[in-house]
Formats: C-alpha cells, structure tokens, sequence
C-alpha cells in the first residue's frame, strides 16, 4: 500500500452502523505489532457517549419499538466533521490511510471530498461507496442485494424513530442468531455475545439517507482500495463489486484497487490479523 515505512503511516478508522471505535482495537494491536500507528473515531451518536432509548436496559425494554431516537437530528455533515477533525489532528504523520467499514462509508466519503489534502489513501472495507449512487439506501435496495440478510433485525419504523434501530440485547434467541448470522457468523461463538453487547441501538436515519456528493476533483483525486468480504451476507459481495464497479465508471482516471478477504461483514471480529496483513500490503 505504501513505499514508506509503516512507521511514517496513520491509520484512521471510521466505523459503520451500530459499531464504535471499539471494534477496531484487535486490528490496532495487530497493526502496532507491524509497526503501524492508528486512531479510531467515535461516530456522533456511538460509543460509550451515545444516548440509548430510555427503555434499553430496563427489564421488558420499555418503549423500545416506538421511543423516538435522541440521535434523530444528527446529520452526516455532523458524522463527516468528526471524521475531519481526526484527520487534522494526525496529519503530520508523512501518510495517512483513512479505513471505513459499511454505514461508515458516507461520512469518510463525504470528510476526504471536502479535506482531501488530509487523505493519502482511502480504504473501503465492505463499506458504502457513494460516487455511482449518491444514498446507501439506494444500494441496500438494489436487486444485487437482495440476498442480504438482516431485515428482520430492524425494531420499529425508522421515519418515525429517526433512527435505523436495532436491539442487540434481545432475549430471542432467533433474533440473536439472526444478528449473528447477519454480521458475525465466522466469528468464534465464544466471542458472539461481547461483541454483540457492545453495539448500539440506533443508528442515525440521516447516515443512510442522505445524498453524499463527490467529486472527481476532490475525492476522485485520492488512491483508493476496496477490501471485499467473500461472504459478507449483509452487503452481498454482489453489490459490494456494482460500487466498485460504478465508482470507476464515474472517475476512471483513478480506479480502485481491489482485494478480497474471507469471510463475513465484519473481518475486525473474526480475523483482525488478516486485515491488518491486507491493509498494509
């Protein structure tokens, strides 16, 4: 991926829906372990800061399906100048690689097209790629996705919450293994439920439906690879290649550089050493 030493690199992670900063921390250990320095941003609305529904941890989760989300009037221009401010304050590292995984690949896109300078390369991990189709939604939807798994994890109706919901927490066990088998089902079994317990509930309605718009000029300018999960089941390897595919129709003079991992939607869970290997090669 780079000429230079990992030593002159930084890595800065953007997480995707109902994930933090927390998931990539066996990736930033593997990643120090080859030399590399690494930052992973809290998306508004995640982490040990965001604000449940009222009902969350409370026995029964009262209100869970109707309570509007305290995240409702989050937008993405919030989420990107978070992105921003992390890249501003790592950019005198000589190389900064910017990694984002799935929802999270909005607001990165949307921060490297207005502070492209700060970007040396971005890096799409089973992530959101808005230069063919402005809006997740409108891949999420797209008939090359519609094997995906997960509708059924939705709680609610998200034009009314503000928020795409989930219950990570849930005390059915089919809803649980459907969450697994939408997003770790490689993951050692052993591990599932810390993993699950640590997601949050809403993620912000915005992320996913709003327009983000870049440009040739700008995002288009910066050297770009796509990660791609073999048996992702919730962005379909299907869809995961029409991103790929129509971000380079719209910018061809820089097209992406593509690899593919094993396994599910998320490698920082299942095989963190791997993806450490596959974003410093």
């Amino acid at each position: 991926m780079t000429d230079l030493p990992l030593t002159g690199t930084v890595f800065v992670f953007v997480h995707g829906a109902w994930h933090s900063s927390g998931q990539w921390a066996p990736t930033q250990r593997a990643l120090a372990g080859l030399g590399a320095a690494s930052v992973a941003v809290d998306l508004p609305g995640h982490g040990f800061d965001a604000p449940l529904p009222t009902g969350y941890l409370l026995p029964g989760q009262p209100g869970l399906p109707t309570e509007e989300s305290r995240l409702a009037a989050l937008t993405t221009d919030d989420c990107a100048e978070t992105v921003v401010d992390t890249l501003r304050q790592v950019r005198h590292h000589p190389r900064v690689v910017l990694v984002t995984h799935s929802a999270g690949g909005g607001p990165a896109s949307l921060a490297a097209e207005r502070a492209p300078e700060l970007v040396d390369r971005i890096v799409y991990l089973s992530a959101f790629v808005p230069a063919g189709r402005p809006r997740f939604y409108d891949y999420l939807g797209s008939p090359e996705n519609a094997t995906a798994r997960g509708q059924t994890l939705h709680v609610g109706d998200p034009q009314k919450l503000g928020a795409v919901r989930i219950n990570p927490l849930s005390a059915d066990p089919a809803y649980v293994e459907e969450l697994r088998q939408t997003h770790y089902h490689d993951t050692p079994r052993e591990h599932f439920d810390r993993w699950r317990t640590a997601l949050s509930p809403d993620l912000p309605l915005a992320i996913p439906t709003t327009p983000v718009t870049v440009t040739a000029a700008r995002w288009g300018r910066i050297p770009r690879t796509f990660l791609r999960c073999a048996d992702d089941r919730a962005l379909t390897p299907a869809v995961q290649d029409l991103m790929i595919a129509e971000a380079d129709r719209a910018m061809p003079d820089n097209p992406f550089t593509v690899r593919t991992l094993p396994g599910s939607h998320s490698p920082f869970a299942a095989r963190p050493r791997e993806l450490a290997a596959a974003l410093v090669l």
